[in-house]
């Protein structure tokens, strides 16, 4: 025998979850996604501030190398 009484649906796992408000939820997920945006940028803050050596700036280096050149003219 079906029972065809509209109050009594099959509701999915994910209806489930999406129509509940857990608040103490919604305020620990607040959390944990802003602890990973600001993870986020104190990395990129970090990776922005690190001094980048860049090959043949260093004068000691580029005055050596012009030394070393010979002019066959």
């Amino acid at each position: 025998m079906k029972n065809n009484n509209p109050s009594h649906k099959v509701k999915s796992t994910y209806s489930m979850l999406v129509q509940s408000e857990e608040k103490e939820r919604n305020v620990f997920e607040t959390l944990v996604y802003g602890v990973i945006v600001l993870s986020a940028v104190v990395a990129i803050w970090q990776v922005a501030h690190q001094p980048v050596k860049v090959p043949f700036t260093d004068q000691a280096h580029a005055s050596a190398t012009q030394a070393a050149v010979v002019s066959h003219s």
